[in-house]
C-alpha cells in the first residue's frame, strides 16, 4: 500500500469513509424502521420489505454484520490516513492524520448518515437491505463466529438473543399510537377509541339512574297506563308495581297491542304473561364483560343493582354501543338535550347529566372516579345540599348553582376558567 500513488490513497480513503457512512446509516435505519409499516409493505408484496423482515428476525446477526463491516473499514481508513499523514507531513503526520480522520469520520461517517437514517429510516433501510443481504451470505462464517462468542456471553448474563422478537402493543401504547394518528382517522371513527377503555368503565358509569328510568306502573289507573303505552317510544320498558323494587318484568314493543287490549278489557293482572324475565347485573360489571353477557344471554336491557341488591338504574345494549361509536341515533345530541350553550361562553347543564357525557361533548376533564353525574360531583365537592347562587371550582371548570329541586341539583351554569365572559361557545362563534 505504501507504493500506491497519493491520489489513489485519497480515493481509497474517501471510498472507505463512504462505506463507513453506509454501515452507520444502515444500522440506525434498520433499527428505527417502523415494524407496523413494514408489515403493511409485506402484505403488499414489497420485496425490499421481505429482505428487511428477514434480516430483522435475527437482529444479533444483523448488528454483527454491520459492526463487522463498519469496524473493518474504519480500521482500514485509519491505516490509509496514517500512511497519507506520514507521506505528507513526516513524523508529525501521525497526530495530524488522527485528528483530521477523527473529525471527518465523526461528521461524515457517523453523525450525518445516522441523522439522515433516523429522519428517514424507511428510505435508508429498504435500500440498504439490497447490500446487506448478499453481504451477510458472503461473510456468514465470520458473522456466525462473532455471534457465537457474543451470544455465549449474553447467555451467561441471562439474555437470550433468539428471544428478541418484538412484543405486542399494550392497551396504553395502542391508545397513544391512535391518538398520534390525529387527522389520519376519520372523525366518526375517533369515537371508537373508547373501546380501549371498556375494561376501565363499569355499567354504573353509563346507566340511566333510577329516578330517570321510564316504566309502566301497574298501580296507576288504567287510563294513565293506556296514555303511557300510546306514547310508547322504547323497544323495551320495565313494568312494576308502585316502584322499581316491585319489578314484574320487561315489556317488549311487539306485545304492546295485546297489553292495551287486556287493559281495555279490565284484565290488567293478566299482563304478566306478556312480560320477559327481568335481567339483573351488578353495578361494578365492566362494560366489555357486560357486552359479552348481553350476547350470551340474548338480552338487550338489564337492571343495575348495588351491593345490597337494590335497583339503582338501567342499562341497555345500545348504551354500551354508543359508548364505543358515539351517538348514532336520530335523537337530540347532548348539546341539544341537556347541555345548552350560552352566548357568554358558559353552558347550562342539567344536574342528572353524566360527567362522561359532559366530558365527551365539551372536551373537559371533570373527575369521574367517584361521582357519576354533575349533581353527584357538586354534592361530593360541597359535602352538603347545594343552594342556588353558590359557585365552586372543580379543576379548570367553574360551576354556578342555578336551580335546586328537593335535595338535588337541577340546573347549573358551567364555564372553563380560561373562557372570557364575552366569548360564545365554539359552535356559535363559527
Amino acid at each position: 500500500m505504501s507504493e500506491l500513488p497519493t491520489e489513489l490513497l485519497f480515493l481509497v480513503l474517501g471510498l472507505l469513509i463512504l462505506l463507513s457512512a453506509f454501515f452507520s446509516g444502515s444500522e440506525t435505519g434498520m433499527m428505527a424502521l417502523n415494524r407496523y409499516r413494514l408489515r403493511a409493505l409485506l402484505e403488499e408484496g414489497n420485496r425490499s420489505a421481505e429482505l428487511a423482515s428477514a434480516l430483522l428476525r435475527r437482529p444479533d446477526r444483523l448488528i454483527g454484520l454491520i459492526l463487522l463491516g463498519n469496524n473493518f473499514v474504519n480500521i482500514l481508513a485509519s491505516a490509509v490516513a496514517t500512511l497519507l499523514g506520514l507521506r505528507l507531513f513526516g513524523e508529525a503526520g501521525l497526530a495530524i492524520a488522527t485528528a483530521i480522520l477523527t473529525l471527518v469520520v465523526l461528521i461524515f461517517a457517523e453523525v450525518l448518515p445516522k441523522t439522515v437514517a433516523a429522519l428517514h429510516p424507511e428510505g435508508v433501510a429498504l435500500r440498504a437491505v439490497w447490500v446487506l443481504t448478499p453481504l451477510l451470505r458472503l461473510l456468514y462464517p465470520l458473522v456466525w463466529l462473532v455471534n457465537l462468542v457474543t451470544n455465549s456471553m449474553l447467555r451467561m448474563l441471562g439474555v437470550r438473543p433468539e428471544a428478541g422478537g418484538e412484543s405486542p402493543l399494550s392497551r396504553e401504547e395502542l391508545r397513544t399510537v391512535l391518538k398520534e394518528a390525529g387527522s389520519l382517522l376519520p372523525s366518526r371513527t375517533e369515537h371508537m377509541l373508547s373501546i380501549l377503555e371498556l375494561e376501565e368503565i363499569t355499567v354504573e358509569d353509563i346507566m340511566v339512574p333510577r329516578n330517570e328510568v321510564f316504566g309502566i306502573d301497574l298501580a296507576d289507573d288504567n287510563q294513565r297506563i293506556l296514555d303511557q303505552l300510546s306514547a310508547y317510544r322504547h323497544t323495551r320498558v320495565p313494568v312494576y308495581r308502585e316502584n322499581l323494587d316491585g319489578i314484574l318484568g320487561i315489556l317488549h314493543v311487539r306485545n304492546v297491542p295485546r297489553v292495551i287490549e287486556l287493559i281495555e278489557r279490565g284484565e290488567k293482572e293478566e299482563i304478566g304473561r306478556y312480560l320477559e324475565e327481568p335481567y339483573f347485573i351488578p353495578e361494578s360489571t365492566p362494560l366489555h364483560k357486560q357486552l359479552r353477557n348481553f350476547q350470551q344471554n340474548r338480552k338487550r336491557l338489564a337492571l343495575v343493582v348495588d351491593e345490597y341488591g337494590e335497583i339503582i338504574g338501567l342499562v341497555t345494549l345500545e348504551d354500551i354501543l354508543e359508548e364505543i361509536v358515539g351517538e348514532y341515533t336520530t335523537g337530540a345530541s347532548p348539546l341539544e338535550r341537556n347541555i345548552i350553550p350560552q352566548k357568554d361562553g358558559s353552558y347550562l347543564i342539567e344536574g342528572g347529566t353524566t360527567l362522561r357525557e359532559i366530558n365527551r361533548a365539551l372536551g373537559w376533564q371533570l373527575p369521574t372516579e367517584e361521582a357519576k353525574t354533575l349533581n353527584g360531583l357538586v354534592l361530593e365537592q360541597l359535602e352538603s345540599i347545594p343552594e342556588p347562587g353558590i359557585s365552586l371550582r372543580v379543576g379548570d371548570i367553574v360551576i354556578e348553582i342555578l336551580q335546586v329541586s328537593g335535595q338535588q341539583l337541577k340546573t347549573a351554569r358551567c364555564r372553563p376558567i380560561n373562557q372570557r365572559q364575552d366569548e360564545g361557545p365554539a359552535d356559535e362563534r363559527e
